[in-house]
């Protein structure tokens, strides 16, 4: 068996053996041919595709070629969630402790952004002495107590996703639907959960920008679950504008405690509301959705998902006192006003482009290197179809200099598009794939 050949057999189109995988991505883990040959593959596979078989057996293959987590010796169904990436975009801090609040076991491995995309490590680093650089067995120890987790990930989880991540980053197969679902699924698969609930962004701030590359997205996803044994469900939800008023690290911090306070309704929650119903579901909690929101909602409104939270920041070693007092959370200084140039309506929104504002605030990076500002960000005050008169306040901009929050105030404004006529109000939830 050789590469040359394995690369002309798909490029020709046909079907890989599963043995032809695993050669192909012990050989990537290993470095034992060449990237030339690898970005080859990969090309090859961009426009030869994989079918569901194939695509099964690189994540699989993927997920073996580094360390897993097991998470067998905890009792319950565990589940885990993923998003493809959003503008404000704070689910995770919302339903994993209210899940986790109902018995249901949620450890969840999580990455820091890179360009608009908020990572979920980052926003936690907002909290003062707060730790996510947890061992394996820490983390086993905390689930068993608390039923939550929230960790960096291990430096051997799939080693092989994280080298022909970096290839497709600079070879244009990027956007290659069995790559992006493998690299997706065999993270999650190598993470130890039982079930997985993803959230596929769709819309301007989303990686697929139509619902029909979402759908295929999800069912290629969900089509790898069920091909590996795992119970997985796709929601397909809107990325037409940002999905909570907070955009940066501190600042959703923030809008997460709101909600679990209960002082905060809207978009976020409803998409964390149906994320956690179906993480609920999988886990043979409920039987419904519906049964699942309900469930949710009742832990916010006795108190006890974000007793749970709180739990949580103590057993990592955060400071549990900006629950009450937010003032304990970074928040950078300098302040810019976006207003409204004209009466109106908001009409739409080009989410990519607020989040990049986002970047230029500081709360974002460019690069993995580059460190962010955690108190730096965007508090949005205005949604699409809200009404406006001219000198309305649309968003607070917060950075460290009068230079970054003029810049970010700037390409905010020319990202909101306000119109006499009233707007049809974007759908949130697309569709679900299960």
């Amino acid at each position: 068996m050789n590469m040359i050949d394995i690369i002309l057999k798909k490029r020709d189109g046909f079907t890989l053996t599963k043995e032809e995988i695993d050669f192909f991505v012990q050989g990537v883990t290993k470095e034992t041919f060449p990237d030339y040959q690898a970005s080859a593959f990969l090309m090859a596979v961009y426009f030869s595709s994989l079918n569901a078989e194939e695509t099964a057996n690189l994540t699989m293959s993927m997920v073996h070629s580094g360390t897993t987590f097991d998470l067998s010796s905890l009792s319950g169904f565990k589940v885990d969630k993923h998003s493809t990436g959003g503008v404000a975009d704070t689910t995770t801090l919302i339903l994993a402790p209210l899940v986790a609040s109902l018995g249901v076991p949620v450890v969840k491995m999580s990455g820091r952004g890179l360009g608009f995309s908020g990572g979920t490590l980052d926003k936690l680093d907002a909290i003062p002495n707060l730790s996510t650089a947890i061992t394996q067995q820490q983390a086993l120890s905390y689930a068993q107590q608390s039923h939550i987790v929230i960790m960096g990930q291990t430096e051997n989880l799939t080693p092989a996703d994280k080298r022909l991540y970096a290839l497709r980053d600079v070879t244009g197969t990027v956007e290659s639907l069995p790559l992006i679902a493998s690299s997706i699924m065999s993270k999650k698969i190598a993470a130890g959960a039982d079930g997985i609930v993803l959230d596929v962004k769709c819309g301007s701030g989303a990686f697929m920008k139509d619902l029909e590359s979402a759908k295929n997205l999800a069912y290629c996803m969900v089509e790898i679950g069920k091909n590996v044994g795992r119970k997985v469900s796709a929601v397909i939800s809107s990325m037409e504008q940002p999905l909570g008023q907070n955009i940066g690290n501190s600042l959703e911090v923030i809008e997460a405690m709101e909600v679990l306070k209960g002082n905060v309704t809207g978009n976020l929650l409803e998409v964390s509301l149906t994320l956690g119903a179906y993480m609920l579901q999988l886990a043979g909690k409920v039987s419904t959705t519906q049964e699942g929101k309900d469930a949710l909602l009742t832990q916010i409104k006795n108190g006890a998902g974000l007793e749970k939270w709180k739990e949580f920041i103590i057993q990592q070693g955060g400071n549990p006192a900006i629950i009450e007092d937010y003032s304990l959370l970074p928040l950078s200084k300098e302040t810019h006003l976006v207003l409204a140039n004209e009466d109106g309506y908001i009409f739409s929104m080009n989410t990519a482009e607020i989040g990049h504002a986002s970047v230029v605030t500081g709360a974002g990076r460019l690069t993995k290197e580059q460190p962010i500002d955690l108190g730096a960000g965007i508090i949005m005050k205005k949604q699409i179809g809200d009404a406006v008169k001219k000198g309305d306040t649309l968003a607070v901009i917060h950075s460290s200099s009068k230079e970054k929050s003029s810049l970010a105030g700037d390409i905010l404004a020319s990202a909101i598009t306000i119109r006499p006529q009233e707007p049809s109000l974007p759908q949130l939830i697309l569709d679900v794939i299960s």
